[in-house]
């Protein structure tokens, strides 16, 4: 059997347990938040076009949001969030959230420093209201080396289905890289609550860092009866995240 059809087998196998969990999540009314961030083309939209493929419409939710109008700029930063969050039954996949404030912004200068403190400040008590309130929350970084992103961005360049996917930001992600890196240790230090903690995935390798993604998430939200048997993510791929992943190369630096 090659590693192909390999993949593809246990890929179905794990999206019918996502189909499992959805079906007991709409008869019980759980909701839940998974939020994505990481490098730019670290295959957060293909992780996710994995998991949601073969889930409820009605009930799965994919938010991806623009840049801030003029009068969202005025707003208290986490309100156009607040009105995406699950309703019971539901879950909603964030592909980059509020964490865009410890990030892209001030990386590239869209918010001032206080503005980012505030932040990393505020959104730990945010994560717990969530959780209080009934709202798994599942939080995930994307991690890819320098090398590879380089490829990645590249291949968007040259291939005609990709060009949807390529932005201004791309431009700036190599040079800016060592800027992203502080940004990522920061938000990873400052935000990994017990309540709310960051989960690192080593996405070089897209499939098993896919397989890996939703075996976590089943393992997460699925009740016994759907993870019975279910075997736990590659910790060389996917790790609760920790203050010595920031030195002993598991996060790219």
């Amino acid at each position: 059997m090659t590693k192909t059809k390999n993949y593809q087998d246990e890929l179905r196998d794990l999206q019918i347990g996502l189909v499992r969990y959805q079906t007991w999540a709409i008869k019980t009314g759980a909701k839940a938040l998974v939020i994505f961030e990481g490098r730019d083309g670290a295959g957060k939209d293909g992780t996710i076009a994995r998991i949601t493929e073969h889930l409820a419409p009605r009930n799965t939710r994919v938010v991806s949001l623009p840049k801030p109008s003029d009068r969202e700029r005025s707003q208290w930063y986490f309100q156009r969030y607040v009105g995406h969050l699950p309703s019971a039954s539901e879950i909603v996949l964030f592909n980059r959230s509020w964490y865009n404030r410890a990030g892209v912004e001030p990386v590239m200068g869209y918010c001032t420093a206080l503005e980012t403190e505030e932040f990393l400040r505020d959104a730990p008590a945010l994560e717990r209201m969530l959780q209080e309130a009934g709202i798994r929350l599942v939080k995930l970084w994307l991690d890819i080396s320098k090398k590879e992103q380089a490829a990645r961005l590249r291949a968007r360049r040259d291939d005609p289905l990709k060009t949807l996917k390529v932005s201004d930001l791309d431009g700036v992600a190599q040079k800016k890289w060592k800027d992203y890196s502080a940004a990522r240790d920061e938000m990873l230090s400052r935000t990994h609550t017990a309540i709310a903690p960051w989960t690192c995935v080593r996405a070089d390798h897209k499939k098993p860092a896919r397989l890996a993604v939703i075996r976590h998430l089943l393992q997460t939200l699925a009740p016994a009866e759907v993870t019975a048997g279910l075997d736990p993510p590659d910790p060389k791929i996917l790790f609760g995240f920790d203050q010595s992943a920031l030195r002993d190369g598991r996060l790219a630096s």
